[in-house]
C-alpha cells in the first residue's frame, strides 16, 4: 500500500534537515557564479498575511530557480522595525515597543520557516539594533561634513496630541491616522537630506536600467520631475523685496492677471496683522490637509491682501491673493496666475471674478471661449504685443534672453522633487546624531560615541516622544567645547533603515565598516521583488542612498537592484484582502489543513506574478489534489523500485 501524503510531516522533516545542514546559508565563492535574490523585508506586525506569501514565494521560487543553475545564491531576511505601528501597539497593550517588535520577529520568523522558504538566517538583521542604525548614524555624520545634510524650518503636518510630525499618506480628511485630530500646518526645524544634489543622476540613469518595469520608471521620472523654464521677479508695491516666481510658460505671461501666495508667506502674515478676516483664513490654511492629493480636489479658497505686485513686460499692477492652493513648501510660496490658460488659476478667477484673458492660440487657427473652458495646450501667442504670432517654443527663448538680458531673470531647471525631510518626533526610530551647544551650534556625535542607542526600556503615552523627558539621555557635553549641551530628540524616518539594508545582509557582523568587501561579491541585487506601493519612495531613497555609500568609498555599485519584479495584489472577491472588509485568508489555518506546498503552489500557478491573483478556495483544493496525485505517482515508482532490488526468497 501507497504511503500516504501528509504534508505536516513530511515538510517539517524536509526543513529540519535544511536547518541541520545550513542547506541555503553561504559565503562568498569568487570561481561561482553569484546570484543575489531579495524580497522588500517586512514589518514585524506578528502575523503573515496572504500577499505577504505570495511575494515571498514568487522570490523563493526564483532563488531557488537560479540555485539549481548551479549559482552561488544569497536569498537573506530580516526586519523593519522601527516605526508608528510599534507605538500604537506599545500604547495598547501597556508594553514598551522594543518588547512588541521582538516577540512579534519571532513570530513570523517561525510562520516563515514553516512556509519552507530557502533563507540565510545567518544574515538576519532587524533596523532597530543598535548594531544595525549605528552605521546610518554614521552615514549620517558624513554627509553633514559634505554638507548634504542640513536643518531648516519647514512646514509641515504636525498632529496636537500625538505631537509628532505626520507624513501626507498619515493624514486623512485633514485628521491624523493614529489620533483623528484636526492636522495643522505648523512650521518647526527638520533636518533634511539632499537628495536633489543627485536629480540629475538618478532621472538619467533610469534610461539605463532595462531590468525595471517601465512603469516604475515613469512614476520616478515624475516624481523627480525635472523641468526647464524661467525665474522672474515682480515687483511688490511698498515691499523691498520682489516677489519670484518659477514658470514652465513663459508663454503665457501677458496672460497674469493675479498673483497667489501661501498662507505662511511673509505678505500673508504681514497683511493679516491689520486683517482678521485675513488672518482667520490664515488660520483655516494651518489646519488643512496639505497633501497634494487633496490640493488637487480640494475647494479653490483665497482673499485679496490689498497690495499689488508690478508687472515686469506690462508694468500694468496685478492684485495679490492669499490661496489655500499654494504652499510655503514649493519654490518660493508665490505663483503668478494665468486664469485662461491654467486649470486651477481659472477656477480660482471664476470663483472670485477675477479677469480671464486669452494670450495663447490654437495653433491651426480653430475658435475657443476661455470664458467657458480654459485653453492649456502649446499655440502661439496672441495679445502679447511683441511676441504675438509665435510658437511655444521661439516665445520661450525670446522671453527668457528678454529677461536675461535685463538682469531681470534667467533660465532655470527645477525639479519637482524635494530635499528628504527625515526628523520625526516619535520614540521608537534611529536617534538623529547630533548634539546642541549653545557655542558650537550643531554638533555630529564623534565616530568614537557612536551608536547613540535608543533607550528600550521606555512606556509609551502616545503625547510626544518620551526622550524629551529623559535626562540622562538629552544631557551630555559638548564635543567640540565640552560645555554643557542637549542631545537631538528627533528620530529618523523610517525610510532610512530600509533604504540601505540590502547592502548590509552581504556582511551583517562587519564591525568595522558599514560595508566591507563582501558587499563588493553581493552587490548589486539581481532581483529584488516587492509591492508597487513602493515604486516611488522606497526605490528611489534606495537610489540615492546606494549612491551616498558609493561617494564615501564603500561600493562601486551605484544602482541598487538590476532586476526589479512588482508583484500584484491577493485579491478576493474582487477586493483587496483587509479585516475591515472581512475578506481575510489566514495563511496558517491553510497551512495546518493543507500543507505550506500547496499554498505555495497555488500562489504560483494561479496567476502571472506581475498580476493580481483572485483567491479561490478551489484554486486551493485543486492544488492539494495534484500534490497528492504527484506524491502517490512517486511513491508508487520508489515502491517498485525496492520491491525490484529487494532480495528473492532463494537467494536468502
Amino acid at each position: 500500500m501507497t504511503t500516504p501524503y501528509k504534508p505536516e510531516i513530511v515538510e517539517a522533516e524536509a526543513q529540519q534537515y535544511w536547518q541541520d545542514a545550513g542547506s541555503f546559508e553561504v559565503d562568498e565563492d569568487p570561481n561561482k557564479e553569484k546570484f543575489y535574490c531579495l524580497t522588500m523585508f517586512p514589518y514585524p506586525s506578528g502575523k503573515l498575511h496572504m500577499g505577504h506569501v505570495r511575494v515571498f514565494t514568487i522570490s523563493d521560487v526564483i532563488a531557488r530557480y537560479h540555485r539549481m543553475q548551479g549559482k552561488h545564491v544569497l536569498q537573506p531576511m530580516g526586519w523593519d522595525a522601527f516605526g508608528m505601528p510599534a507605538e500604537n501597539a506599545a500604547i495598547k497593550h501597556g508594553v514598551p515597543p522594543a518588547k512588541w517588535t521582538y516577540q512579534n520577529i519571532g513570530e513570523m520568523r517561525a510562520q516563515m520557516d514553516r512556509l519552507g522558504y530557502a533563507y540565510d538566517w545567518s544574515r538576519e538583521i532587524a533596523t532597530c539594533k543598535p548594531e544595525y542604525y549605528r552605521w546610518e548614524q554614521w552615514l549620517f555624520t558624513r554627509m553633514f561634513e559634505k554638507g548634504l545634510v542640513y536643518r531648516k524650518n519647514s512646514v509641515v503636518n504636525w498632529d496636537p496630541v500625538d505631537q509628532t510630525v505626520l507624513a501626507n499618506e498619515q493624514v486623512i480628511d485633514g485628521r491624523g491616522w493614529r489620533s483623528d485630530a484636526l492636522v495643522e500646518r505648523r512650521e518647526i526645524p527638520q533636518w533634511f537630506m539632499k537628495i536633489t544634489a543627485y536629480a540629475d543622476e538618478l532621472l538619467e540613469e533610469l534610461d539605463r536600467m532595462p531590468g525595471w518595469p517601465d512603469s516604475v520608471k515613469t512614476m520616478q521620472r515624475n516624481w523627480i520631475g525635472r523641468s526647464e523654464g524661467v525665474e522672474l521677479s515682480f515687483e511688490v508695491a511698498g515691499e523691498d523685496e520682489p516677489l519670484t516666481v518659477y514658470t514652465t510658460r513663459p508663454d503665457t505671461l501677458m496672460g497674469v492677471t493675479y498673483m497667489a501666495v501661501a498662507a505662511e508667506h511673509p505678505l500673508a502674515k504681514k497683511a493679516a496683522a491689520d486683517n482678521a478676516e485675513v488672518a482667520a483664513f490664515i488660520e483655516e490654511c494651518v489646519k488643512t490637509d496639505a497633501s497634494e492629493a487633496t490640493l488637487e480636489t480640494m475647494e479653490k479658497k483665497g482673499l485679496p491682501l490689498g497690495i499689488s505686485a508690478i508687472h515686469p513686460l506690462s508694468g500694468e499692477e496685478v492684485p495679490l491673493w492669499v490661496a489655500n492652493f499654494v504652499l510655503m513648501s514649493y519654490g518660493t510660496g508665490a505663483v503668478m496666475a494665468v486664469p485662461g490658460h491654467d486649470e486651477r488659476d481659472w477656477e480660482f478667477a471664476k470663483k472670485h471674478g477675477i479677469e480671464i484673458r486669452q494670450v495663447i492660440a490654437p495653433a491651426d487657427g480653430s475658435e475657443i471661449d476661455i470664458q467657458e473652458a480654459v485653453y492649456v495646450e502649446k499655440g502661439v501667442l496672441v495679445n502679447s504685443g511683441q511676441w504675438d504670432g509665435m510658437d511655444f517654443e521661439t516665445a520661450f527663448n525670446a522671453i527668457a534672453d528678454h529677461f536675461e538680458n535685463t538682469g531681470r531673470g534667467r533660465r532655470a531647471v527645477n525639479y519637482r522633487l524635494r530635499d528628504w525631510g527625515v526628523s520625526r518626533q516619535r520614540y521608537w526610530g534611529a536617534p538623529i546624531p547630533i548634539i546642541y551647544c549653545d557655542d558650537c551650534d550643531a554638533v555630529p556625535v564623534p565616530e568614537a560615541d557612536l551608536p547613540v542607542v535608543l533607550p528600550e526600556d521606555v512606556q509609551v503615552t502616545g503625547a510626544g516622544s518620551p526622550l524629551k523627558d529623559m535626562p540622562e539621555f538629552v544631557n551630555v557635553a559638548c564635543p567640540k567645547c565640552g560645555k554643557d549641551a542637549r542631545r537631538e530628540t528627533d528620530t529618523f524616518d523610517t525610510f532610512v533603515e530600509s533604504s540601505w539594508y540590502f547592502a548590509r545582509y552581504a556582511c551583517p557582523d562587519s564591525d568595522a565598516k558599514m560595508l566591507d568587501e563582501r558587499a563588493a561579491y553581493w552587490t548589486p541585487v539581481d532581483q529584488y521583488t516587492g509591492g508597487i506601493e513602493h515604486a516611488i519612495l522606497h526605490l528611489l531613497y534606495s537610489r540615492f542612498f546606494q549612491r551616498i555609500m558609493r561617494d564615501e568609498g564603500l561600493t562601486d555599485v551605484s544602482e541598487p537592484f538590476t532586476n526589479l519584479l512588482t508583484q500584484g495584489m491577493v485579491l478576493k472577491d474582487g477586493a483587496k484582502m483587509s479585516k475591515n472588509k472581512g475578506n481575510v485568508v489566514d495563511p496558517q489555518e491553510l497551512i495546518g489543513k493543507y500543507g505550506a506546498d500547496t499554498v505555495r503552489l497555488f500562489m504560483m500557478f494561479a496567476a502571472p506574478p506581475e498580476q493580481s491573483l483572485e483567491w479561490s478556495d478551489e484554486g486551493v483544493q485543486g492544488s492539494y489534489r495534484f500534490l497528492k496525485r504527484f506524491w502517490h505517482a512517486v511513491m508508487e515508482h520508489v515502491e517498485a523500485c525496492l520491491l525490484y532490488t529487494s532480495p528473492s526468497p532463494r537467494d536468502s
